[in-house]
């Protein structure tokens, strides 16, 4: 055990940089104790890395993040399926699990860290004009990594969906899932026919408040929009934020949905092990195999039945495109053998905020990280599941407000209020700064001076982007990062729509009710646009583009829709056009982005995506599985795999393999 605590403790300091000071050492230590013991008594513990591999399983998913956990969970259900589940990362570690603690994780070996490209529209205050865009490289993905937000979205984007093209994709449809995953424990929600309970997944309030929160919730009431379920009936409104917390520790997905079935015996986990390539038999168009590196390590794995990819929005086009499938013109500059030519990265999509927006308080309400004693802070997160350590990154409220530009005779907001007892001054620096990427410059100049005072924040975040990014291929290494263009503010509306968001959010903070804090905004401008007036329409807009911040949700690089969409990628059972027994579910199916936070909708999908599996498998007599004799299954797969790569040294693994008498309907031809 000793030597469990020093590993943790040294994991701890090495890895996240939060043990400063001896006075941190000891609740620390005593943090690392509780989990040891805890992990060692849990039913649920973690998941088991699987080394001995089976040659072949009936799905292969790549990718155990918000979905590829739901999928892998909900296949390995039928005890007749052998279910490979794939993840680039390791597993979570102690610190994961404190809410709290969320930043600290960006930037971490938990994250893919990846950069947008270089923007003249956006960015303008980040690091060389590029915002950071943290990705899960972990058991549980960017659930492990986010700030555990419970939003569903607005029933009118699911019914756009359905709209488009996508039947069965309809709110009255979706709402099934998500109640299925959830184990919803608000007193208060308890009998709302919205939510679910007993399902695998935990949504809670974080026991641990402000009182700016109830504030930020009456000012809403000052302005007319009720205090309500943003998940409910109605999504226009303010409300204290639910999170995907247990016990007041994050709840991800992998501790939702793979700890639960670790023993089941035809449930296999393969961590550390980077996807290079779906191994596709360009004759039949069949998705045979998946090819990745462990520990220096080549596996060539075969799929009996389907691949899934569930690697996320970036990750999953990537994938793809190394596989051949993607924009021909695109391909072939990397010298990528085009098997099906599709718009894979196109019409990405991502919610961008306004930060900076900061308001000073008298009173010592706000989080302030100097201020908290760290023996009684952990005592209390660690004995009693309270205290500061438990809140939802540090976002205590929501709201989801109409401007100008919405139509108000229908419940469809266009602007999100993230509230946060705590700005980018809060931590003198320490952390916040580094995980925006903010320039040093900014920081000293707008927001050192206020380091460690108490304030607080309102993010207003753009809900329908009109502007579409990409995700393009670097090279042909599949070891090479993508190139991301987020393109932010490519349709200029987008920024109006931000800024009219922000005079919402200064009106708000502007309330009654926030004046027994003597709360005010600071009036600092920023560097680069002093030449506008405070708070005009001019400055506003230069702020938003300033100070331009990713909420994590990039979606749409695989766009389902039906067959006459020639932005189509996959169709409305989510197998890939063009290809048989492959299929995306994850954020990249996303026709156009949901309104709110992106991971309840993502589990939603990968809810539904398995079902469509079981129904297409148990119940579709098209759906056969035809043997092939191991030797000339291994050398299809050989003869498929050599034709992407031409100066690979990978080797071929023992596989046997099989075909499929049945094809994905499609109506398209392949390249």
């Amino acid at each position: 055990m000793v030597l469990n605590l020093l590993f943790i403790t040294t994991v701890i300091k090495s890895t996240f940089g939060v043990v400063t000071t001896g006075l941190w050492l000891i609740p620390l230590l005593l943090a690392a104790i509780t989990y040891y013991r805890y992990d060692a008594v849990d039913p649920e513990s973690r998941p088991l890395d699987q080394l001995n591999l089976w040659p072949e399983y009936d799905f292969i998913v790549v990718g155990s993040g918000s979905a590829g956990a739901v999928v892998a969970n909900r296949l390995s259900e039928v005890r007749k399926w052998k279910v490979l589940l794939i993840e680039a990362g390791p597993d979570e570690n102690e610190i994961s699990d404190v809410p709290s603690l969320a930043a600290y994780l960006q930037l971490s070996k938990l994250d893919w860290a990846y950069k947008t490209e270089p923007s003249t529209k956006a960015c303008l205050g980040m690091q060389n004009n590029r915002c950071n865009w943290p990705r899960g490289r972990v058991l549980g993905g960017s659930s492990v990594l986010n700030y555990m937000l419970y939003v569903r979205g607005n029933r009118h984007d699911y019914d756009h969906w359905a709209a488009l093209g996508n039947p069965g994709w309809d709110y009255e449809n979706v709402l099934h899932y998500f109640k299925k995953s959830e184990d919803n424990r608000n007193p208060y929600l308890s009998n709302s026919p919205y939510h679910g309970r007993g399902g695998l997944l935990t949504v809670q309030e974080s026991p641990w408040h402000t009182p700016l929160v109830a504030a930020f919730v009456e000012a809403g009431t000052q302005l007319g929009y009720d205090n309500r379920d943003i998940n409910g009936a109605q999504q226009a409104g303010f409300m204290i934020a639910q999170g995907t917390i247990r016990r007041g520790s994050r709840c991800s997905t992998a501790k939702a949905f793979l700890r639960p079935i670790r023993q089941r015996p035809n449930f296999h986990l393969s961590m550390n092990s980077h996807v290079t390539r779906v191994i596709i038999e360009p004759g039949t168009m069949r998705a045979q195999a998946v090819e990745f590196v462990k520990h220096g390590k080549v596996y060539r794995i075969a799929a009996r039945r389907e691949v899934i990819l569930s690697a996320g929005a970036i990750n999953t086009p990537q994938l793809m495109m190394l596989s051949g499938l993607g924009p021909r013109k695109h391909l072939e500059k990397h010298g990528i053998r085009v098997l099906q030519d599709l718009p894979v990265g196109e019409n990405m999509q991502d919610h961008v905020g306004m930060g900076g927006l900061t308001f000073l308080v008298d009173k010592p309400v706000a989080i302030v990280q100097d201020r908290f004693n760290p023996t009684a802070v952990t005592f209390q997160y660690v004995l009693r599941e309270r205290g500061p350590m438990t809140t939802l990154g540090g976002v205590e409220g929501l709201a989801f407000v109409h401007t100008p530009y919405s139509n108000r005779s229908i419940d469809w907001p266009d602007i999100q209020f993230h509230m946060a007892p705590a700005s980018i001054n809060s931590d003198n620096g320490a952390r916040v700064k580094k995980v925006m990427g903010l320039k040093e410059s900014v920081y000293q100049e707008v927001y050192h001076p206020i380091a460690n005072k108490d304030s607080w924040t309102i993010m207003p975040l753009l809900l329908r982007p009109r502007s579409r990014g990409t995700v393009r291929l670097r090279s042909a290494n599949p070891f090479h990062y993508p190139l991301i263009n987020a393109n932010y503010f490519d349709d200029p509306l987008d920024a109006k729509t931000l800024v009219e968001g922000a005079k919402i959010a200064l009106r708000v903070a502007e309330a009654e009710v926030f004046k027994q804090f003597g709360s005010r905004l600071w009036r600092k401008p920023l560097p680069n646009c002093k030449q506008h007036k405070f708070l005009s329409d001019a400055y506003l807009e230069c702020q938003v583009r300033t100070i331009s911040m990713t909420i994590y949700h990039p979606c749409g690089t695989a766009k389902m829709g039906p067959s006459w969409d020639a932005e189509a990628v996959v169709d409305p059972r989510l197998r890939v056009y063009g290809v048989r027994g492959l299929r995306v579910i994850d954020a990249s199916i996303m026709p156009t982005i949901s309104s709110g936070n992106t991971n309840a909708p993502v589990i939603m999908i990968a809810e539904k995506g398995a079902d469509l599996i079981k129904e297409d498998w148990l119940h579709n007599p098209e759906y056969k599985v035809k043997r092939q004799d191991s030797d000339s299954a291994s050398d299809s797969i050989s003869a498929a795999s050599s034709n992407i790569y031409s100066n690979s040294n990978f080797t071929n693994s023992d596989s046997s393999n099989v075909t499929l008498t049945a094809t994905a309907a499609d109506s398209r031809t392949s390249s």
